[in-house]
């Protein structure tokens, strides 16, 4: 094996322990203090702020716009800017996580007094249980780690590797206790091929109207079959006289039609009843998400009930949701 191959995935296998060491730790060790951080960070009236010097302050500024991006007001103060003036953005009502390997970085253990007179609470990942800015804040959270991945044990890799998913752990843990769903995600993230895949609507991509493969329950198979040919998307979507959603027929059922020898059927006989659906006004790629889940290629959309659209995987892709 080439002897970069083999430095690269000895690096990999460095942090990787590194990581499968931090999820004991937290199922065990320090499981208090993620339950108690992830709770204060849930019910923080202010802003999470977010410092750490050299590479801690590049990871903490991923962090803080993870926590952004998932309901959770959020930005990076370089703590050495923050004696400079920028200490004027923290409120009583904040939480400041600091992010140090060895726990000793004097730019955030001289702010410490001032940050805890002002009234904040804070939230330390550390490597060093015993270190001062460990000590001095509310919470400690273990970002300890039996080594670097550098060859001298010097430049942080694993240390920031760790730090970096213990604030994604938190950042998860309470965009899940907040409930914050697909849709609150959207409104973050309007921009981009990004935004566009959270943006767009069934509604804006569905096949409506004279492209609709609506059919109604007395409906014979054979006839059913001319309109699923003639509109193209893979399915039947069976209605009562007020529209209502009753069953769906695929691709998939014809082929098992076939092999029984059931041509002649009315199609309310051999539909598939309660089928799944969407509204229209759910972002399309929750359509994707239930077509996923359930190993379907077309969806009904309603909307009040009523059959107002039909939508399938082609439609997605063409749309660049998938």
């Amino acid at each position: 094996m080439n002897n970069l191959v083999k430095f690269g995935i000895k690096t990999i296998a460095t942090e990787l322990d590194s990581l499968l060491s931090l999820k004991q730790k937290l199922s065990s060790t320090n499981s208090d203090n993620f339950i108690s951080s992830c709770n204060l960070i849930k019910n923080c009236k202010g802003k999470v702020i977010i410092m750490g010097m050299g590479k801690s302050g590049h990871i903490g500024n991923k962090i803080a716009a993870t926590f952004a991006s998932t309901g959770t007001p959020s930005f990076s103060v370089h703590p050495a800017e923050a004696g400079h003036g920028d200490l004027g953005m923290i409120e009583k009502n904040d939480i400041i996580i600091y992010i140090s390997y060895s726990g000793t970085a004097s730019e955030i253990i001289d702010l410490m007094p001032l940050i805890k007179r002002i009234g904040a609470k804070s939230i330390a990942i550390t490597g060093n249980k015993n270190a001062e800015i460990s000590t001095e804040s509310d919470f400690w959270l273990d970002g300890s780690v039996v080594s670097e991945a550098c060859p001298h044990n010097l430049a942080p890799t694993s240390s920031t590797t760790v730090a970096l998913v213990i604030g994604d752990a938190l950042a998860m843990a309470v965009l899940q206790e907040k409930g914050f769903s697909a849709d609150d995600f959207a409104r973050s993230h309007p921009a981009g091929a990004l935004g566009k895949k959270l943006l767009t609507s069934v509604a804006d991509i569905m096949q409506s109207g004279d492209n609709l493969p609506s059919i109604s329950q007395d409906t014979t198979l054979i006839n059913g079959l001319l309109i699923m040919s003639e509109k193209k998307l893979g399915m039947l979507i069976i209605t009562d006289s007020n529209l209502e959603l009753k069953g769906i027929f695929t691709d998939g059922d014809l082929r098992r039609v076939i092999a029984t020898g059931d041509i002649n059927a009315n199609i309310f006989a051999i539909m598939t009843k309660n089928p799944k659906f969407i509204e229209q006004n759910k972002p399309a790629i929750s359509a994707l998400s239930i077509m996923e889940e359930f190993n379907l290629n077309c969806l009904p959309v309603v909307l009040d009930k009523k059959v107002v659209g039909a939508i399938n995987m082609q439609t997605l892709i063409q749309a660049k949701i998938v």
